[in-house]
């Protein structure tokens, strides 16, 4: 078992590092994405609170 731990070889050039990443347009993206989720959240929010009214009796 000892042996076919010694074995494995990695390459440390088939890793991508995060700098060797492109940024072209991820903060348009990123925006708009932010947006999206922030949009999501809001109305979960309120159907939350929605919810929470109906419980209450108003009589």
């Amino acid at each position: 078992m000892a042996k076919a731990k010694s074995d494995i070889e990695l390459d440390d050039d088939e890793f991508i590092e995060d700098d060797d990443t492109p940024d072209t347009d991820s903060a348009p993206n990123s925006k708009a994405s932010l947006t999206k989720r922030r949009l999501i959240d809001n109305y979960l929010e309120e159907r939350r609170l929605q919810r929470e009214l109906s419980d209450f009796d108003f009589d």
